[in-house]
C-alpha cells in the first residue's frame, strides 16, 4: 500500500463521517423541515472557509449495545470559519447520529473548540439539535455538560456566545444556551424545556404539547428565555449574521464601524412623534427610526416585556445599544420583566464595549400587589446596578416624562451617565403633577370652597414650577435642553466626544448583582 492508497482510505473515512447517520436519517431530518448539521454550517459561514476539528472522534462506550454502534463524529460537527470575513468558532449537533445526544466525547469536541475561540478572541456559535444527555453513557454525559457549562460561564463577557436552537433542547442541555449572550429559535421545529410533556403529565397530571410547553413563541413572549425567533432555519441563520455585525470579536475590541451615511442629521419629523400630553401613547420605535442610521435598528427581545424596547443600531456608522421606554405598553412603566430585560441588555453592551443610549419616557415602576410580591424591588434594582456598573459611554435623552425612582434608575447623572439631554417638553420630577399636587396641597384642596378648582390650580402651579427640564438643568442633572430635531446631531457629537472614554471601578473579585 503506497501513500496514494493511504490518502484514498482517509477520504473514504471522511466521506463516511460527512454522511452522518446516513441517507435515510438525513431524509427524515429534511421531512421535519430541518437542515443537517453540515448544511447549517454551510449556510452560516462564508463559502469555503469551514475548517473541521476532530472529525474522527468516536465514543468509547460498550454498554447497552453501544459497542456495535459507530456514530460518525459522535453526533456533533465542530470547527471554525468566517462570517462576512470575520472568524468564528462553532459546533453543530447532528441529529442523524444518536439523535444528537451528548456523550463524553461529543462534549470533549465542543469544549475543545470553545477553548480555541476564547484563546483567539472570536465569537462562539452553538447550533443545538439534540435529544439531550446520552443515557447509555450515564454520568459521563452529565460530566460532559458540566465542562461546557463551565466554559460558557468563564468565557461570558470575554467572547460573544450565540446559541441557536434548531430542534429539541431538553433537560440539562438548555442550561448551556441559557448562559450564552443570545438565544435564537425557529418556529415549530425548536423547543426548550427542563422536563418534557410526558414527565410533567406523570408528575403533575398536566397535559401540554411540546410546542406549548417550550416552543419558540413561548420563550420569546412569555418566559423571555429566547431573544429572537425566525420562521425558518435559513432566516435564523441570517439573523445570526446580522447580530454578529454589531458585536466586536471579543471584549478587547470595539464593534466594527461602518462608513457614516450621507445626508442631513437634522430631523424635523421628530417634532410630531412625541405628544406633549404626558399620558398620550406613541411608539418609541418612531423616535429610534428618526435618530439611528436608516434600517440599522435590530430589536432584541422584541416580543417580551414590550414596555421597554432594547436593541442594536448604528449612529453615524457606530454600533450602539438602545434602551427605550415604550409608552404604548403599560404607559412605559417598569415592571419585573422589563427590568430583567433592560438590565441584561445593558450588561451585554458593557461587556462588549458598545455605547448605551437611553430614550427615557417613564412614569415610574409599575404598582401592584403582584409586582411587589414578585420582587419588583429586587428586579428593579438590577437596572440601577447595571447602569452604575457599566463603564462604556452612556447617554440619556429624556423625551417626555422622568418620574421618581425610575428617573434615577434609567441612566441619570447620579448613577454615571456621561451626558443627559432633555427635550423642552420633558417633565423631571418626583411624580406626575396631579399626584404631587394632591399630596403637597392636600389640606388647601380639602378646605377650599371649590376643591376641584383649587386642585386644578395647584396642579398647574406644580407643573409651572417643577414639570419642566429647567430645574434639573439648573442643578447640573441635565447637561442641556435640546431641540428634538437636533437629537441625532447631539448623539453623534456625544459619541465622538466619548470615543476614548476610560473609567475604572474599585478592584474586586466581582460585584453581587441582586439576581
Amino acid at each position: 500500500m503506497d501513500m496514494l492508497d493511504k490518502i484514498d482510505e482517509m477520504y473514504d473515512r471522511k466521506r463516511e463521517i460527512y454522511l452522518g447517520g446516513g441517507d435515510k436519517r438525513i431524509e427524515k431530518q429534511h421531512e421535519k423541515g430541518k437542515l443537517t448539521a453540515r448544511e447549517r454550517i454551510d449556510l452560516l459561514l462564508d463559502e469555503g472557509t469551514f475548517v473541521e476539528i476532530n472529525p474522527f472522534i468516536k465514543h468509547r462506550v460498550t454498554d447497552f449495545g453501544m459497542g456495535e454502534q459507530n456514530g460518525p463524529g459522535d453526533g456533533v460537527v465542530t470547527g471554525y470559519g468566517k462570517v462576512n470575513g470575520r472568524p468564528v468558532y462553532l459546533f453543530a449537533q447532528d441529529f442523524t447520529v444518536f439523535g444528537g445526544a451528548l456523550g463524553e466525547m461529543h462534549a470533549k469536541k465542543i469544549a475543545a473548540v470553545m477553548d480555541l475561540a476564547a484563546k483567539n478572541g472570536a465569537p462562539f456559535i452553538g447550533i443545538n439539535d439534540s435529544g439531550g444527555a446520552r443515557i447509555q453513557e450515564g454520568v459521563l454525559s452529565l460530566d460532559g455538560y458540566g465542562h461546557i457549562f463551565y466554559r460558557n460561564s468563564i468565557y461570558s463577557g470575554v467572547i460573544p456566545q450565540i446559541s441557536v436552537i434548531m430542534g429539541p433542547c431538553a433537560g440539562g442541555a438548555v442550561y448551556s444556551p441559557a448562559i450564552t449572550d443570545f438565544i435564537l429559535m425557529v418556529d415549530k421545529t425548536s423547543q426548550m424545556f427542563i422536563t418534557g410533556p410526558k414527565v410533567i403529565e406523570a408528575v403533575t397530571g398536566e397535559k401540554i404539547s411540546s410546542e406549548d410547553l417550550g416552543g419558540s413563541k413561548v420563550h420569546n413572549t412569555i418566559s423571555g428565555n429566547a431573544h429572537f425567533r425566525a420562521p425558518s432555519e435559513e432566516e435564523a441563520i441570517e439573523q445570526i449574521k446580522r447580530l454578529l455585525s454589531y458585536l466586536p470579536q471579543s471584549n478587547k475590541e470595539k464593534a466594527p464601524k461602518l462608513p457614516r451615511p450621507e445626508g442631513d442629521d437634522w430631523r424635523p419629523e421628530l417634532i410630531d412623534v412625541v405628544p406633549i400630553e404626558p399620558t398620550r401613547p406613541y411608539d418609541v420605535r418612531k423616535v429610534i427610526e428618526q435618530v439611528v442610521d436608516e434600517g440599522s435598528f435590530m430589536e432584541v427581545h422584541s416580543e417580551f416585556a414590550k414596555n421597554i424596547v432594547v436593541g442594536f443600531a448604528r449612529i453615524a456608522g457606530q454600533s450602539v445599544g438602545l434602551v427605550c421606554n415604550q409608552p404604548k405598553a403599560l404607559a412605559g412603566g417598569l415592571d419585573i420583566d422589563s427590568s430583567d430585560k433592560a438590565a441584561r441588555f445593558i450588561r451585554t453592551c458593557d461587556a462588549f464595549n458598545i455605547p448605551i443610549i437611553t430614550f427615557e419616557d417613564v412614569s415610574g415602576f409599575f404598582p401592584g400587589v403582584k409586582q411587589e410580591h414578585g420582587g419588583i424591588i429586587r428586579h428593579g434594582a438590577k437596572i440601577l446596578y447595571a447602569y452604575s456598573e457599566a463603564t462604556v459611554p452612556k447617554i440619556t435623552v429624556i423625551l417626555r416624562k422622568a418620574y421618581g425612582g425610575a428617573y434615577v434608575a434609567l441612566n441619570s447623572k447620579a448613577i454615571g451617565a456621561d451626558l443627559v439631554f432633555a427635550w423642552p417638553n420633558a417633565e423631571i420630577a418626583v411624580m406626575g403633577a396631579a399626584g404631587a399636587a394632591n399630596i403637597i396641597f392636600a389640606n388647601e384642596i380639602a378646605n377650599s370652597e371649590d376643591p376641584e378648582a383649587t386642585r386644578q390650580a395647584k396642579i398647574e402651579e406644580y407643573k409651572e414650577k417643577f414639570a419642566n427640564p429647567y430645574v434639573a438643568a439648573s442643578l447640573g442633572m441635565v447637561d442641556d435642553v435640546i431641540d428634538p430635531r437636533e437629537t441625532r446631531i447631539k448623539l453623534i457629537q456625544g459619541l465622538e466626544m466619548l470615543e476614548n472614554k476610560e473609567e475604572s471601578r474599585p478592584k474586586k473579585k466581582h460585584g453581587n448583582i441582586p439576581l
